[in-house]
């Protein structure tokens, strides 16, 4: 009789183009498909809220996706090399298969729970199911990762492109006896109290949801280039979510845009570089995994960074008085998600207008995105600050109000996310502290009562901000 698997899920909730399923299925037994909630594994970067109300859903859609298959999901929690144990140990399983994952902490906890498997005799193995090329497989002539992205990215593009992603199994055999579950809701996944239904109405959790979206994307392919900067539009993929769960893979997407009539056109590419910061920040991540916590360029260790609670609370509360952060900030709110450019601009502001650690960005966006990943996360905070690899030049300090005029020229993005100033004038809709009164008055706002005046002013921000790179550009420790 052939023996049972263990597949155990993580941050790769889908069916098709998943090797670690595929072994498990070559194993040539029953599959038990199990997840393990173990939060605490994860260190200080335990889900945040936003990705825990994501990951509920996603993992009802799994559930459904295989029990279509003949199979279910077995859900347990606690330490995952207990529950993997007692899995076997129940079910006569004799192997677990995974996909890896690359967060500091996981590496670690995954290495032992490799060890302590094998060393119980049982076959344990892991497979690359969330990036293109594995973080070991791209190094530089000397031998060590690359900091800076275009020599990295010319290097992936030099080693053999990825296989064709593969398609669902058409069945998932499971035991004659399956073993007891919990049901995802006792989890305590979503909120007490339900602040989500800006989140339900904007995502589609689940495979399902991330094959249409990929499909909806690729009909506007053509676009991406002179529409991808523009938040009043969508121009973006909006895959984040869906990849960093796993419920579609970069493989099958880069598979998908290459196999269309514009795989070799200029949006075609300028898209698959998006795929390849992806890779760039993992692979950063995995190399150096203290970036989470501590700027990758030491001499950013002792900026002169403020502690300015007031201030960090009009930035999360988008009450800046800068409508294009603050309607960015609040769309991240109501949404778990922010339109890319404004990512850079919102983050930008925290770090060079108020001089608040990135850090405390980081932070928040982790609890509030639903695509909060630890390394595109860790990356782009670094990048915004000019500590990370590839940085963006101390000097450049965005101005919220020509960012606004040129990537919202109608004003539709702001007044999307801030009605207060929706009968504003163009002219006046970035810039409503330069309004002459009859125009606030004719628009209905008053500020500092409909909505504030400008926390800082943008020309002494952006001068003190100068003067305090300048204290550590010159650092060479």
């Amino acid at each position: 009789m052939s023996e049972t698997a263990l597949l155990w899920f993580r941050l790769d909730l889908r069916l098709a183009d998943n090797p670690a399923l595929l072994a498990a299925l070559r194993h040539g037994g029953p599959v038990i498909p199990v997840f393990i909630w173990s939060p605490e594994e994860e260190g200080q970067w335990q889900p945040g809220s936003a990705s825990r109300w994501w990951l509920h859903q996603s993992l009802c859609r799994l559930d459904e996706s295989l029990r279509m298959q003949g199979s279910r999901l077995t859900v347990r929690r606690g330490s995952a090399i207990d529950a993997l144990r007692h899995l076997l140990d129940e079910t006569g399983a004799t192997a677990v298969y995974w996909n890896r994952r690359y967060e500091p902490a996981v590496v670690a906890r995954d290495q032992d729970v490799k060890a302590a498997l094998r060393s119980d005799g049982r076959r344990a193995e892991s497979y690359n199911g969330s990036l293109l090329f594995e973080p070991w497989t791209v190094r530089t002539q000397q031998g060590g990762p690359y900091r800076v992205f275009s020599p990295f990215w010319k290097a992936c593009l030099a080693l053999p492109q990825p296989e064709p992603a593969t398609r669902a199994p058409e069945k998932v055999t499971g035991p004659e006896r399956w073993p007891a579950t919990l049901h995802v809701d006792e989890l305590g996944l979503e909120p007490a109290v339900d602040w989500a239904g800006g989140l339900r109405s904007t995502w589609r959790p689940g495979e399902a949801g991330a094959v249409d979206e990929l499909s909806r994307f690729l009909g506007a392919l053509e676009g991406y280039t002179t529409n991808r900067d523009r938040p009043d539009m969508i121009g973006t993929s909006r895959l984040s979510p869906h990849l960093h769960f796993g419920e579609i893979s970069a493989r099958q997407i880069w598979s998908a845009v290459c196999g269309t009539q514009q795989g070799d056109t200029e949006a075609s590419q300028s898209f698959l570089r998006e795929l390849g910061w992806r890779e760039f920040a993992h692979h950063l991540l995995w190399s150096f995994p203290h970036m989470p916590e501590q700027p990758l360029q030491e001499k950013f260790a002792d900026f002169p960074w403020r502690c300015d609670a007031k201030r960090l609370r009009c930035w999360q509360k988008g009450q800046t008085g800068y409508p294009i952060v603050d309607a960015g900030m609040r769309q991240l709110w109501q949404t778990g998600w922010m339109h890319n450019r404004v990512r850079m601009i919102t983050a930008s502001f925290l770090v060079k207008h108020l001089l608040i650690p990135w850090q405390e960005g980081a932070c928040w966006f982790w609890d509030t995105l639903v695509d909060a990943d630890l390394a595109n996360n860790t990356v782009g905070w670094q990048w915004t600050a000019g500590c990370g690899a590839d940085a963006a030049p101390y000097f450049r300090i965005f101005n919220p109000v020509s960012q606004g005029e040129r990537f919202d020229p109608e004003g539709h993005y702001v007044r999307r996310w801030i009605p207060e100033l929706r009968a504003l004038p163009n002219a006046w809709v970035h810039k409503p502290w330069e309004a002459p009164s009859p125009v606030l008055s004719s628009a209905g706002v008053t500020l500092e009562k409909d909505y504030p005046n400008p926390v800082v002013a943008h020309r002494e921000a952006r001068d003190r901000a100068l003067e305090a790179f300048d204290l550590v550009k010159h650092r060479t420790h």
